[in-house]
Parts: structure tokens; C-alpha cells; sequence
């Protein structure tokens, strides 16, 4: 009951920034806890950050944690992230993903994701 499309990926030299935008469909997304996950080639979907329903509370992964930051604006339906001091390693397709329920770091609890967009850092 919620599509989801993330978009603002590109290229980007390492230490400069990105902000990455999820615009959601459906009249309930203030309901939804909201996620960021990442997957590099050879590498598992990972976790990179989640917000709750209200936008008070926040997780980050430790690897990305002072430097990227989750919110969401429930009035536009739309989650954010904003990556600062890009590294290398944060090269990656980064997925916008939504859950009912709690916060989770588990990407197999999450019911819906984005398609998807891509970050690349050149060092």
C-alpha cells in the first residue's frame, strides 16, 4: 500500500556530500518506519539508518553514523538522506525501504523498497 522512489544518486569526490530523496506514494505513510540500506558489489544489503514514524528517533549504522543523517518531511511523503564526508567505501546502490511495527536494522523486515539508486565516490 506504499511505492516508493529513490532518487539523488550520482558521483561524487570523496569528502563532498549527497543528498539522497525517497518520495512515497499513499495516504499512509506516517504510519511506516522508514529505512536506508546500501549493498555494494560482492557485498550483503546492509544497514546504513531508520527513523520512526515521527521523525524523532534515528539509528545508524556505526560506519556512517556523524556523518550521514536520516529525517523525513510526512507532509511531502518523503525520507531523506543526507551524506556528508563521502568515503570510497560508501560507494554503493542505496535502497529506501518502509515497515509498520518498530524500528529495525533487519532488511528482511522491511515490507517495501525503493528501486534503488546509485552512489559512486572516487577517491
Amino acid at each position: 500500500q506504499v511505492q516508493l522512489v529513490d532518487t539523488g544518486g550520482g558521483l561524487v569526490q570523496a569528502g563532498g556530500s549527497l543528498r539522497l530523496s525517497c518520495a512515497a506514494s499513499g495516504r499512509t505513510f506516517n504510519a511506516y518506519i522508514m529505512g536506508w540500506f546500501r549493498q555494494a558489489p560482492g557485498k550483503e544489503r546492509e544497514f546504513v539508518a531508520n527513523i520512526n514514524r515521527s521523525g524523532t528517533t534515528t539509528y545508524y549504522a556505526d560506519s556512517v553514523k556523524g556523518r550521514f543523517t536520516i529525517s523525513r518531511d510526512n507532509a511531502k511523503k518523503t525520507v531523506y538522506l543526507q551524506m556528508n564526508s563521502l568515503k570510497s567505501e560508501d560507494t554503493a546502490v542505496y535502497y529506501c525501504a518502509a515497515k509498520g511495527g518498530l524500528l529495525s536494522t533487519l532488511s528482511y523486515e522491511y515490507e517495501y523498497w525503493g528501486q534503488g539508486t546509485q552512489v559512486t565516490v572516487s577517491s
